[in-house]
């Protein structure tokens, strides 16, 4: 395994508690006699001088430490991917499926990833790209998903979707979500798709709440080309990715999606697990009464 000696550190900003765990991160670092470079903004958190742009936290570093929740990884990940250094996520957010340190493993498990007791896990993104009269006019990336949706108003949109140039449906709904394994645990989950293994080279397409009760999650292999024209009738149709970017749609736009040629790296301290990060984060450890302190189901 890699030992990392070179490491760039990037913070989420707006959060007092962002900053001790920035602080602990920066402690153990520096205990391991690591070169530290600071992202700009996390300098100032830190009340240090200088830092490096966020477009260039990847260059001249072997490892990026994120502190923040997913979605600080997911923004970092536009950045990074095409250097191929890794990113370990330090968990100041939420669920934390890709931040994968709790802030009280801090000191621990950033020492035991420095001196190569890690696993790097590559995961791809995907590249959205909006065309209007058969040109390109914009293009952005996202690790979870990119989602054509129809805007802030509660209002349908007529979608019709090709995979490989081959006709697959009309379709009236909210919108689509086109997922990568890493964001199937994401927004798609929460839209009824599937749970899929991160080491799966496939997406999942979920339909958002379709005018027909026959849609359902189509999973299609990682390497095609999916597109996904914009037939009118929503007021403020928009493709987005990971959340994070942002495009407005006009009438007979067409979206489309496929693999980014560069894949991110995650680095993982040797105990995480996937099955077990579900066990823990989604429930599935509780059983039927057990936040009541009633007895499980089986038992006696």
């Amino acid at each position: 395994m890699s030992v990392f000696r070179h490491v760039a550190l990037v913070g989420r900003t707006g959060s007092p508690h962002v900053v001790d765990s920035l602080r602990a991160v920066l402690a153990a670092l520096q205990k391991a006699d690591a070169d530290v470079m600071l992202e700009a903004a996390t300098a100032r958190m830190l009340g240090c001088s200088g830092g490096v742009a966020r477009e260039r936290i990847g260059e001249g570093v072997e490892l990026v430490v994120v502190v923040g929740g997913d979605g600080s990884i997911l923004g970092v990940a536009r950045d990074v991917a095409d250097t191929g250094v890794p990113v370990l996520g330090v968990n100041r957010g939420g669920l934390g499926f890709l931040a994968d340190i709790a802030p009280n493993q801090i000191g621990s498990k950033v020492a035991a990833v420095l001196r190569g007791e890690h696993t790097v896990e590559d995961r791809f993104l995907l590249d959205a790209r909006v065309y209007r009269d058969g040109e390109e006019v914009t293009v952005a990336t996202a690790l979870n998903d990119v989602v054509v949706h129809a805007g802030s108003m509660s209002r349908m949109m007529d979608l019709r979707l090709a995979i490989d140039d081959e006709f697959v449906y009309d379709q009236r709904s909210d919108g689509l979500i086109v997922s990568t394994p890493t964001g199937s645990t994401a927004y798609a989950l929460s839209a009824g798709g599937p749970i899929m293994h991160p080491k799966l080279d496939a997406v999942v397409i979920v339909p958002m709440f379709p005018h027909t009760l026959a849609s359902r999650p189509l999973v299609v292999p990682g390497s095609v080309r999916i597109s996904i024209r914009f037939g009118g009738a929503a007021a403020t149709p928009r493709v987005s990715c990971d959340s994070q970017v942002d495009q407005e749609l006009e009438a007979d736009d067409e979206v489309r999606i496929a693999k980014h040629p560069h894949p991110l790296r995650l680095a993982f301290p040797v105990t995480h697990n996937f099955y077990e990060s579900c066990r823990s984060k989604l429930d599935w450890a509780t059983r039927l009464g057990d936040r009541q302190g009633a007895p499980g189901v089986g038992d006696a």
